[in-house]
């Protein structure tokens, strides 16, 4: 997984939008929190709502080359780079479940191990202790 992955997933879905063929793009990922917490995310990227932010203000800058080139620049650099980010999330949220996963199993085959090592031992001395008696048996029985 790299950047030219989530590159070529955003272009595919801006694409798709730019020619109408699709009204919104949502995204479906799983945010990293901790290595025991993850969450679903369900985020929209198309169409970019500009008013998400919007704090009332009202700035006039001048742009150049101009307002609507630099943001129809940006905007796919954007994307690009928000699907990098939901990409890498989760990875890093698969991952953290693998390794908490593995790390589970771990323990418990260590626990079964002890468990089963007692009883081995167990067995072993009741064998143990079954031939003492018949070899003491025996030796009572070559006595009287």
């Amino acid at each position: 997984m790299n950047y030219d992955t989530a590159s070529n997933i955003s272009s595919s879905f801006i694409n798709s939008f730019e020619n109408n063929e699709i009204d919104e793009v949502h995204v479906i990922y799983n945010r990293f929190r901790t290595l025991a917490s993850q969450d679903l995310i369900i985020e929209k990227v198309l169409p970019v709502d500009f008013t998400a932010d919007y704090n009332g203000t009202n700035y006039n800058y001048d742009y150049e080359p101009g307002q609507k080139q630099i943001v129809s620049t940006l905007i796919p650099k954007h994307i690009n780079v928000q699907m990098w980010q939901q990409l890498l999330e989760s990875y890093s949220s698969e991952e953290a479940a693998r390794m908490v996963a593995m790390d589970n199993a771990t323990e418990n085959a260590k626990e079964i191990i002890k468990e089963l090592k007692l009883e081995f031992n167990k067995a072993r001395q009741a064998a143990i202790t079954t031939e003492m008696l018949e070899i003491v048996g025996g030796a009572e029985a070559l006595v009287d």
